[in-house]
């Protein structure tokens, strides 16, 4: 009889809510404009009715079929994107349609640039906000008159001591980034894109988000599956498409990863000024003497192989120069052009000729 009776309430549980999405019946609907702040998150692929349950989950409308309902008379509401958005609860059907597609409502995403580090970079006077910068600012919001916001700092340290696997990290690259050094462990492992970011949540749970995102979107860029034929990890394509990412301008991607391969082959240094660049926490900048041969991890003049971690934020173009490089025996490349183009050649002599030539004409 128990068993019969959990059943009953089961299935007529689920029959209130195929009537009142099917439009069978009356339903409930709040009055008001609403009472206190709630955020509630829109998945992509998310449909009307999926809305409109999300709503009624939260305590925003008081059913599902009142947001359907109000929906029909403004098509915009098909229209609205994924995310986080700041609603209310007890909000009416059409008040509830008018705020969902309301652009203030939405919490503005992060976009995530390619090259982009996890830390904050000095330049001229200037700061270049870093990912966990980003993160911060989109963490703020106001809830019922009360704004909170995480602190960079905050999300840094939850990034360098909390355990990998409690921050999302994929199994592919746990290994490396548990033997990191813990300021650098996350670089690399959030992608160039668009993230949303849910306000009022711990700096754990932001990161753990954050990563975990990435790491579907770098499966869909092709890591791990697509590295099988590469000769190299994973983690070692992530850490060789950060470089091709400071390297070059995106149609010299696939020529500076054949030179990465011909000179992992060799075996020769990398001879990178991006890895000086990330080891001294600068800008793009020429590198002097001193700069290259200085010691440290990420020093490749004079480190042998691929730096210990990624230096910066891959893009899937990137990542897609690594799994089909140029081809041919090119060996050095410099920035030959005020737009960024860069010229290769196969032997030093060659190289030193572009180099001079590009100085003659006030590349850098």
């Amino acid at each position: 009889m128990v068993v019969a009776l959990v059943l009953a309430v089961g299935m007529g549980g689920a029959y209130y809510g195929y009537k009142e999405l099917r439009g069978i019946g009356s339903y409930d609907d709040f009055t008001g404009s609403g009472e206190t702040d709630t955020i509630v998150e829109v998945q992509d692929g998310d449909v009307v009715s999926k809305i409109a349950s999300t709503l009624y989950e939260n305590g925003v409308v008081a059913s599902g079929r009142a947001f359907i309902e109000a929906s029909k008379t403004d098509t915009r509401v098909t229209s609205i994107q994924p995310g986080f958005y700041l609603m209310k609860t007890k909000m009416s059907g059409q008040l509830a349609v008018a705020r969902m597609i309301d652009p203030k409502t939405r919490v503005p995403a992060v976009q995530i640039v390619g090259g982009l580090k996890l830390t904050d970079i000095q330049a001229n006077g200037k700061t270049v906000p870093g990912v966990y910068s980003q993160l911060a600012k989109a963490s703020c919001t106001e809830k019922d008159g009360q704004k909170t916001c995480l602190s960079a700092e905050e999300i840094k340290a939850a990034a360098e001591q909390t355990d990998p696997v409690a921050l999302g990290v994929p199994d592919w690259a746990l290994a490396d980034v548990k033997r990191a050094d813990p300021a650098h462990r996350l670089e690399g492992l959030i992608m160039r894109g668009v993230y949303q970011v849910k306000p009022g949540v711990s700096a754990v749970e932001l990161i753990r988000s954050v990563v975990v995102a990435s790491a579907q979107k770098l499966q869909g860029a092709g890591i791990p599956g697509g590295t099988v034929n590469t000769g190299f990890r994973p983690y070692e394509v992530l850490i060789m498409a950060s470089l091709i990412e400071k390297e070059a301008i995106e149609k010299d991607f696939t020529k500076v990863s054949q030179v990465i391969y011909n000179r992992l082959k060799e075996p020769m240094a990398l001879q990178f000024d991006s890895t000086i660049n990330y080891q001294n926490n600068q800008p793009h900048i020429r590198t002097s003497d001193q700069d290259r041969e200085a010691p440290g991890p990420y020093n490749s003049y004079v480190n042998q192989g691929l730096p210990p971690t990624p230096i910066g934020s891959p893009s899937q173009q990137a990542i897609a120069a690594v799994m089909k490089p140029e081809g041919g025996d090119i060996m050095y490349f410099v920035k030959c052009q005020a737009d960024g183009t860069t010229c290769f050649s196969k032997n030093i002599d060659e190289h030193n000729a572009l180099v001079a030539k590009a100085q003659k004409d006030g590349v850098y």
